[in-house]
């Protein structure tokens, strides 16, 4: 008979990662180990998702292991303070005899620790740690391909669907991603969608008033139209400028807000984009605010909330945000931005690259407070139905199970009997 193992309903309040300790009391035996894998710890779409997961999963049937190549970024107090185990692997480049020496010791982990499920997250972790999981024996081992992959190169895009063959799924956080993959040739029978969950109780009608006004010095009646965004190029913030140049024709008093910053601190896109305000004539109007932690606090203020990417977006964070937020959206017609703003219903979808677009659909929303009002609720109502945390991780949790019990030959025998279920198995791997 399968392995059966119950799933979580998942339908406990966001909370940090549980102590390693208490984790340990709530059970000995039994728990599906799970090693998930990511680049760093920094606030970014991917590492977000990554962390939400990481502090849903059911204690219960989940013992969590971490690895990354790089011990930094924001995320990392919390990961340690949950003395949770996490195993750096500093890897520079994976195309040198030091990365294969380095996934020679995650297997060595994978199989020390006996881990039923290996799932990573990003081009990098894909490549590097699923061989490895595979010649460890592995149960199971699932990647993850977050984005369209406009950026890669056609050797990255070999290569990863090369070791993706190697996987027994591939989790993708839109439809955009799914088919652009299956077109490429991937086995369509192994991608599946499951996509971004937002931690809906952080954006509630109580949801304090940001003193962003009072702190950057903004009038305290002026529109705020924001981008909410990592800045990288595939962002296409200077067309949001320079929609803003053409917005503030029509809406003098108009502030723009770009909040974010990039994966190094003072980036030179940053600096390419604060000149290239300047030489727009936004003035004051054009505020860098940089990272900020009161993401929800800040969308209470904004009237507009604007996504001008240009191209490798899967599924956006700062999206499913702002209309949480109840924030209505612009965004541009990329990846699976159609899958999260319903055109002329939750906001509007413009062609990429095109400011006049950008511009004319913010000004439609500046000029009808009871459109964007509209906008807003709907969009809220839409993330509440799609895409809430909790389905995001009752959709995982059955993924796991299922990929184990279809895979459970390869679980070793003092798993099993500590799961208690009958189980006859075809091969036995003693990880």
């Amino acid at each position: 008979m399968p392995l059966l193992i119950k799933t979580s309903p998942a339908l406990r309040n966001l909370k940090p990662l549980i102590d390693v300790e208490e984790s340990e009391k709530i059970m000995q035996l039994g728990r599906i180990k799970l090693l998930k894998f990511i680049t760093t710890f920094a606030i970014a779409g991917t590492e977000r998702q990554f962390m939400n997961l990481g502090r849903s999963l059911d204690p219960f049937r989940f013992e969590l292991h971490f690895a990354c190549f790089k011990r930094l970024g924001h995320f990392l107090k919390e990961i340690e303070a949950s003395r949770r185990p996490l195993v750096e692997y500093p890897v520079n480049s994976l195309y040198n005899p030091t990365a294969l020496i380095e996934q020679w010791k995650f297997a060595k982990y994978i199989k020390r620790n006996r881990i039923h499920i290996v799932h990573t997250y990003g081009f990098h972790p894909n490549v590097f740690a699923i061989p490895a999981a595979w010649l460890a024996g592995a149960p199971v081992i699932i990647a993850s391909v977050r984005d369209t992959g406009d950026c890669w190169t056609p050797t990255q895009r070999r290569v990863q669907k090369l070791v993706c063959r190697l996987a027994d799924c591939i989790v993708v956080n839109a439809e955009a991603i799914r088919q652009r993959l299956v077109a490429e040739g991937y086995n369509p029978e192994k991608v599946t969608v499951i996509r971004n969950g937002i931690d809906l109780s952080r954006f509630t009608a109580t949801t304090k008033a940001s003193r962003l006004r009072e702190e950057l010095g903004l009038p305290p009646c002026a529109p705020l139209i924001a981008v909410l965004s990592r800045l990288h190029r595939v962002k296409g913030i200077e067309y949001f400028l320079e929609a803003a140049a053409i917005v503030c024709r029509r809406f003098p008093e108009a502030c723009f807000l770009i909040v974010g910053e990039g994966m190094v601190m003072d980036s030179p896109y940053r600096r390419e984009l604060e000149g290239h305000a300047v030489r727009l004539g936004l003035g004051r109007r054009a505020v860098f605010t940089g990272f900020r932690l009161d993401v929800a606090e800040l969308l209470s203020e904004v009237a507009v909330s604007v996504l001008p990417c240009v191209s490798s977006e899967g599924l956006s964070n700062s999206l499913l945000e702002s209309m949480a937020a109840g924030v209505p959206v612009v965004a541009t017609r990329v990846g699976g931005n159609p899958e999260v703003v319903e055109q002329g219903m939750t906001g509007f979808l413009v062609p990429p690259r095109d400011p006049a677009a950008l511009a004319q659909a913010i000004c439609r929303l500046l000029d009808s407070p009871e459109l964007a009002s509209r906008f807003g609720q709907a969009g809220r109502e839409r993330v509440i139905e799609r895409f809430s945390l909790e389905r995001m991780v009752q959709e995982t949790e059955s993924l796991y199970v299922d990929l184990l019990n279809r895979g459970g030959h390869r679980i070793d025998p003092h798993t099993r009997e500590a799961w208690g279920h009958e189980f006859v198995p075809k091969l036995t791997l003693h990880l």
